[in-house]
């Protein structure tokens, strides 16, 4: 069964595609460096920081949580949106709820296989909306998009989303990632057009 998210455009904008994008059937493929080896026997994604448990997941345990599909939009900060797409993976509040987040935990900083890091307020996050994929429409997500798993987050410019990503820490700070070092918006809301600081 797949969740059909895209009308969540209703809560930011008036218009399903953001001001300033065009749309596009393509998906094409956007990283800091080059697809970094994915070894499932040696892979772990943890959540660490502000919380009651820390998490650890081997490639199988991952796979194993409860996840489910959905169908997002997808908005590239360099100005392209690909809509229905369809994602299959975990809801970050699955995560959290697990983990037991701190009350004085206010933001979470996310971390890729390439050394990327991006971060993004706990209140955005806290939504089944964002996802931490490892399907797209129907297959494995294609390493050079992320696999083998990434974060998807329709709500946002799309690099808030980590590809290859391999933990989440929950901060009593917020702390700026790797973009964000750069120049580019904390905020990174597609209707408001938040591409840069």
């Amino acid at each position: 069964m797949v969740r059909d998210v895209t009308d969540l455009y209703e809560e930011f904008g008036e218009e399903r595609l953001p001001p300033g994008q065009r749309k596009t059937e393509a998906f094409p493929v956007l990283s800091k460096s080059g697809t970094p080896e994915f070894d499932p026997e040696s892979w772990e994604f943890t959540v660490t920081g502000a919380v009651e448990d820390g998490l650890s997941f081997t490639w199988d345990e991952f796979r194993d949580l409860p996840g489910e599909t959905q169908r997002q939009d997808f908005h590239c900060v360099t100005g392209w949106s690909k809509f229905d797409c369809e994602f299959t993976g975990v809801p970050f509040p699955e995560l959290a709820d697990r983990a037991g987040v701190r009350e004085d935990a206010v933001h979470v900083m996310f971390y890729g296989m390439d050394d990327y890091t991006t971060d993004l307020p706990l209140e955005d996050c806290m939504t089944d909306e964002v996802l931490l994929a490892w399907g797209y429409d129907g297959d494995d997500l294609p390493p050079d998009h992320g696999g083998p798993l990434r974060v998807v987050t329709p709500q946002k410019y799309a690099y808030k989303g980590s590809k290859w990503v391999t933990g989440v820490e929950f901060l009593t700070e917020p702390e700026r990632g790797y973009w964000e070092k750069r120049g580019y918006s904390r905020t990174a809301d597609p209707w408001n057009e938040e591409r840069y600081s």
